[in-house]
Parts: structure tokens; C-alpha cells; sequence
């Protein structure tokens, strides 16, 4: 609409002029006559455009249904919520990779999270975030991983995996991934390894015992100036069977198999300073599904 039409005339019909106070309405040369002080409301003519009062109109309609979509948004699901605030299982989503916006947990052990719900999702949940912890750089640290195995296993089975794991994690094993001897990072280089869930699947169910596939994708190798071991992408599934022990899932066994690997893209690889800057400025996340 132009500015002609705003201020309710026709701006374009010959002879109308917007500074004008004499304009042609409706193809007649009637006049309009400018009131002095306060009797000009806005237009200059003595009367406010019919068009104002449709804006205001339209204005407060758009406000409300922000507030609305805002207050929609704080109660988090509206009607399909439970008592507790929390969204039902059956709110899920049609598709796969759809969340089912349950509330992701709160607890934490360590930088574990913990404190699942004791169902599905909550197995789900668990299975993503412990595949995390396994495949964190933390892991090649003896004292650090002994912490992770003991936050995510049951406690069953944490001292002979201790053992298995001390004796997998040889010299010979943390030197060929470029690391010394002891696990510790080279000068000047920065070992990466990370592991990120794409999606999960649940494959068995029971009262306390689930298993959870998880598909993911990973970065492992050393980042910097005259590494020889440079960062790589791999994708993976680990399987974790889950029990339900001490108010929260835990593993009780896991493995892992190659794939599914889709086609490699075309982007151009990064420079070794680019990913050691990418790995130390990006932080990670906690998954629920």
C-alpha cells in the first residue's frame, strides 16, 4: 500500500499530492480543510485514517498470541503433561528421530549424568550418555577411567572390568594412538577422542533390564603441529545391556560393531590447529531421549 493509500487518499491519482491540503477524493475536487491545534490527530486533515484502528487491531492480536505461545511454551506441553509437569511417553513424535520430550535428567555423577527414569526412555537416555563417557579422551587416563567404570557399570562387574580395561589400555596400545606411555598427551599436541550418539534403539525390555543400541559417531586421533596420528571420523553401534541397580541404570555388559557408515562427503578436511581449537572450544552435551 502506498504512503498515499495510508494516509487515506490516492497518492497516485492526478492531482492528489501528500503535502497537499487540497486532493482529490472519490474523482471530485471536494476540499479538505486543516483544523488548527489539536483537532489535527496525526494525518494533518482532521481525522484519523480508517486504516490506523485496523493496525492497532492487528498489533494486539499478535502481541496476545505471543504471550500465549510463551506461556504455552513455560508450562512445557501443555495438556499431554502428567501431574509432575513432565510430558507422557506417548507424546513421542511419529517419526524415529523424533524426541520424546521427556525431562532430561538432573543428576549428575561426576560429570556423568545419572538419575534416570525407570523406563524406556530412561534406558535409552542412559545408554547415550554412557556410550559418551566411553569414548571420551578421560579414558586413557587410569584414574580417570577407573571413576567412569565405576559411574556407569554395575558395581558387579566394575572390579574384573577394571582389570580387563588396565590390561587393554597397555603401553604398547596408548603409544600407538600417539600417546606416552603413561597416557599423557604429548607437548604441543591434543589427543581427541569423542564419541557422539545419533540415535537410540531399544531391542529388549523388561521390568529392570533393558538393551539399548546406540548408532554413533566418533573423533579419535591427535590434533597440533606434526602429529602423525591425524583426527579421524568412525561410526560405530555399541550395544549395552542395562540393569536397573541402586535407583538407576547401569551396564551390565556392552560391544560394539562397525557401521552403519554413510558415504563420505565432499568437505575439505580441516588443518590439525583448526580441530585442536574446535575440540578445546567445544563442549559436549547431555543426551535424553
Amino acid at each position: 500500500m502506498s504512503q498515499g493509500d495510508e494516509r487515506g487518499y490516492g497518492g497516485n491519482e492526478p492531482g492528489g499530492r501528500a503535502d497537499d491540503a487540497y486532493s482529490t477524493l472519490g474523482g471530485t475536487r471536494q476540499t479538505r480543510t486543516r483544523l488548527p491545534g489539536g483537532a489535527d490527530d496525526g494525518d494533518g486533515y482532521g481525522r484519523r485514517p480508517a486504516r490506523n484502528s485496523r493496525s492497532l487491531i492487528m498489533v494486539v492480536g499478535v502481541v496476545v498470541l505471543l504471550i500465549a505461545a510463551i506461556a504455552f511454551a513455560n508450562q512445557g506441553g501443555g495438556g499431554a503433561s502428567g501431574s509432575d509437569g513432565e510430558k507422557k511417553p506417548d507424546a513421542a513424535g511419529a517419526g524415529p528421530t523424533a524426541a520424546t520430550g521427556t525431562k532430561p535428567v538432573q543428576g549428575k555423577n561426576g560429570t556423568i549424568a545419572s538419575g534416570f527414569a525407570h523406563d524406556e526412555q530412561g534406558a535409552q537416555s542412559a545408554a547415550a550418555n554412557y556410550a559418551v563417557a566411553l569414548g571420551s579422551a578421560e579414558m586413557f587416563d587410569k584414574t580417570k577411567r577407573d571413576g567412569i567404570l565405576e559411574a556407569t557399570h554395575d558395581p558387579a562387574v566394575v572390579a574384573t572390568l577394571k582389570a580387563d580395561m588396565a590390561e587393554a589400555y597397555s603401553a604398547g596400545f596408548l603409544t600407538n594412538v600417539g600417546l606416552n606411555e603413561d597416557g599423557s598427551t604429548p607437548s604441543g599436541l591434543t589427543f581427541v577422542s569423542r564419541t557422539i550418539p545419533v540415535g537410540t534403539k531399544v531391542t529388549a525390555q523388561g521390568a529392570d533390564a533393558a538393551t539399548v543400541e546406540v548408532w554413533c559417531t566418533g573423533l579419535v586421533g591427535m590434533a597440533g603441529q606434526g602429529s602423525t596420528k591425524p583426527v579421524t571420523a568412525t561410526w560405530f553401534t555399541i550395544t549395552e545391556k542395562l540393569r536397573w541397580v541402586g535407583g538407576d541404570w547401569k551396564i551390565e555388559s556392552s560391544s560394539q560393531a562397525e557401521g552403519p557408515t554413510p558415504v563420505n562427503g565432499d568437505n575439505r578436511a580441516s588443518t590439525a590447529d583448526e580441530i585442536a581449537g574446535a575440540v578445546e572450544g567445544y563442549g559436549g552435551f547431555t543426551y535424553a531421549r
